[in-house]
């Protein structure tokens, strides 16, 4: 939309959200449809946003838990988690 304080408005509302905390505890949890219902809203979120370097680890985790795939999700999510730190540093 070419509208640059509208971006950084979103931007600001995605690093005040505490739903890849929740993510973290729904997989550590093995609540695997929690999880992925939190990984597809989060998903959706940082790619509407642009934000791929979030986007991608939390994609292919949504794409594991589409299936329930029970495995170690702890290097995605540390990924996701460097990002979003980075992006809050901003």
């Amino acid at each position: 939309m070419n509208n640059e304080g509208f971006y950084v408005m979103l931007v600001k509302k995605v690093t005040a959200d505490n739903k890849l905390s929740l993510l973290e505890q729904q997989v550590a949890q093995k609540d695997y449809d929690a999880a992925f219902e939190t990984a597809h809203t989060l998903k959706g979120m940082y790619a509407n946003l642009s934000l791929t370097p979030l986007s991608q680890p939390i994609g292919q985790m949504t794409e594991l838990l589409r299936s329930r795939t029970d495995t170690d999700y702890s290097a995605l999510l540390n990924e996701a988690k460097t990002q979003f730190t980075k992006l809050c540093s901003l």
